[in-house]
């Protein structure tokens, strides 16, 4: 992570949902600096309570209304269906000047769902920090997730910029490279980079989990690399990706379209014994792995090697929480 800062850029910040995601942006402000206050709520009273005890906020409030109250910077973290009702909840207790912005992976939807909701006073500038592991609730977040990954931030046409830049910078702050996209462009990019291939590797999976008993079992005994990786895939929380799939459809259709096509035409190559055909596919496939390499989006080790230790504590805060 960069150096924290000396002065924090966010006086009150507000993370509503502490799941990986959320977890790991208060974590992330505090080593950072990036906020003063660090404000957290969750609608699962469990969830809050966990809070309360890795000590990752200063203050757990028990409804989103009331974690809002007098915060600069509200981060919805919650799965792209829920983003309505959360910001109806909190909407009318917004202080004038409040940014609010989110982690969704979708985001033309976001914005339809949560634009109307908010009052004239308040900015939204909706972001993707592209991060994550397989791993979901509180305790999966570390302090470490966003470094050197990309955050899309995807401000509306009429979007505040100052609100933006402020956004931008928080990411910044955090250890993210950060690219502004038009919302729609973003959606479109993410259904081939992310959400088909969740789509393929839930596909693939639930494929195994239907085949006959004794062959489902030989298959998970004899995993090879391919197979762990698209369970590992699989694993991810599948609430979040049911709405990242219906909430963001047309892109994924238009680029489900396009994979079949290739799918097809692979298939024919094989069935032809093209090898030649095979090879160079091959050949390209492999150059990609190797640019996402080289630019420092991937390395061979496991989550970025940023992954804590097995058992490694969550590092408490310097100074005690308050809890509402």
């Amino acid at each position: 992570m960069p150096e924290a800062r000396d002065e924090p850029l966010i006086e009150r910040l507000a993370v509503i949902g502490v799941g990986l995601i959320g977890s790991s942006i208060l974590q992330a402000a505090r080593a950072a600096n990036a906020a003063r206050v660090l404000v957290a709520t969750d609608l699962s009273e469990k969830v809050r309570k966990r809070v309360i005890e890795l000590q990752i906020a200063d203050e757990v409030a028990t409804d989103a209304a009331t974690a809002v109250k007098v915060a600069d910077l509200v981060i919805v973290c919650v799965p792209v269906g829920q983003m309505d009702a959360a910001a109806g909840a909190f909407a009318g207790s917004l202080k004038k000047g409040a940014i609010v912005s989110d982690v969704g992976s979708v985001k033309s939807a976001i914005v339809a769902a949560m634009q109307p909701k908010l009052p004239p006073h308040a900015h939204l500038i909706p972001a993707h920090p592209v991060a994550g592991t397989e791993h979901s609730g509180p305790d999966a977040g570390f302090a470490e997730l966003f470094d050197n990954r990309w955050c899309i931030v995807t401000p509306p046409a009429d979007a505040d910029k100052a609100a933006a830049e402020k956004v931008i910078a928080f990411w910044h702050a955090l250890g993210s490279n950060v690219e502004i996209m038009d919302p729609q462009h973003h959606d479109l990019v993410l259904a081939i980079t992310s959400h088909l291939p969740h789509l393929i590797a839930y596909n693939i999976v639930g494929t195994a989990s239907d085949l006959e008993e004794f062959l489902r079992a030989e298959v998970i005994k004899f995993s090879a690399g391919g197979f762990r990786d698209f369970t590992r895939i699989a694993a991810s929380d599948p609430t979040m990706w049911r709405d990242v799939f219906l909430h963001n459809k047309d892109a994924v259709l238009e680029m489900l379209g396009r994979f079949n096509e290739d799918l097809a035409s692979l298939a024919k190559a094989i069935r032809g014994g093209k090898g030649e055909e095979l090879f160079e596919l091959f050949t390209r496939t492999r150059a990609v792995r190797r640019s996402i390499i080289e630019i420092g989006q991937e390395t061979a080790e496991p989550d970025f090697g940023r992954r804590r230790k097995k058992n490694e504590p969550v590092v408490p805060l310097a100074r005690p929480y308050a809890s509402d």
